[in-house]
């Protein structure tokens, strides 16, 4: 089995239900942070970590997702005629990105039944899976961090950040050993624990670099609530026969599929932009908050 992680994967046939009615008739992944999809920023920093081959799994009604990567053919050529020599690089940069390849969630059964749909592509490789509502804002690329943790450890590794009180409960929770500085033996992973339950304050977030046997783990596990498979609930049977590792992100996470996180992440990534920060921040002092 290679070492090296050259395939991710985009899981992205939710529903988007959080953001209802914007995305009735629009995938959630496309909703523009600033003014690029929200699945734009993981693919970008996929492949700014050395990834080479993409598969984004999606459902009904996201055939946009499928068009923004594709080559436009008209666009570039209106582009062309007008001398926008600019944005013609910006659309031909995002055409250009990856090798990008698509299969159906035919049902959402749970985030561990949508990693299953990668078993073909990933074959007998390592791959990363990054939730696109995840948005990891840090200089190092949060994959890049994740895949030399891999490299040196040879063994699946996952994202934590540090989650202060009972918001703990939303989200899976590690019980681990620190073995070098924000990296981490896992020794346990619960599922969204009861506060009083939760055996640590370190919170399993979006990103995660699996082995194959991933997948035979995920056919081991029984289906959840809701009759969905849970990737933690596949983990932790895999956790049983193999050593797994977490990293502390050196970044600023968002959860921008949440609607206060998306409002918070459009206004830091937009204060951050040479082309609008001075001006946008003159208008919030501006405010009389």
């Amino acid at each position: 089995m290679s070492n090296k992680v050259r395939k991710a994967v985009f899981p992205a046939a939710g529903l988007g239900t959080r953001f209802l009615p914007a995305t009735k008739s629009s995938p959630k992944e496309m909703l523009t942070l600033v003014d690029k999809p929200l699945i734009q920023y993981s693919v970008e920093e996929a492949v700014a970590s050395g990834v080479e081959s993409i598969l984004i799994i999606t459902g009904r009604d996201k055939s946009s997702m499928e068009d923004h990567f594709d080559v436009s053919f008209e666009l570039e050529q209106v582009l062309k005629e007008r001398g926008k020599d600019e944005l013609l690089r910006v659309v031909r940069a995002v055409a250009d990105m990856a090798k990008i390849s698509y299969t159906r969630q035919g049902e959402a059964l749970g985030l561990g039944h949508a990693i299953y749909q990668a078993k073909g592509f990933a074959a007998d490789e390592p791959f990363a899976a990054l939730l696109p509502d995840d948005i990891i804002d840090a200089g190092k690329p949060a994959l890049k961090q994740m895949i030399e943790v891999f490299e040196k450890y040879d063994a699946p590794v996952i994202a934590t950040m540090q989650i202060d009180g009972e918001a703990i409960s939303r989200f899976g929770v590690i019980d681990a050993d620190e073995v070098e500085p924000n990296v981490y033996r896992i020794k346990d992973m619960v599922e969204k624990p009861a506060f009083a339950d939760a055996r640590s304050d370190l919170a399993i977030i979006g990103r995660y670099i699996f082995t194959p046997d991933i997948f035979e783990a995920i056919e081991r596990t029984p289906p959840g609530a809701g009759g969905e498979i849970q990737i933690t609930d596949a983990m932790r049977l895999l956790l049983k026969d193999r050593p797994f590792y977490a990293v502390k992100l050196d970044g600023v996470r968002h959860d921008a599929g949440d609607k206060l996180g998306f409002l918070i992440a459009t206004v830091e990534f937009a204060l951050k932009r040479e082309d609008l920060g001075e001006d946008f921040r003159k208008y919030l002092k501006s405010l009389k908050i």
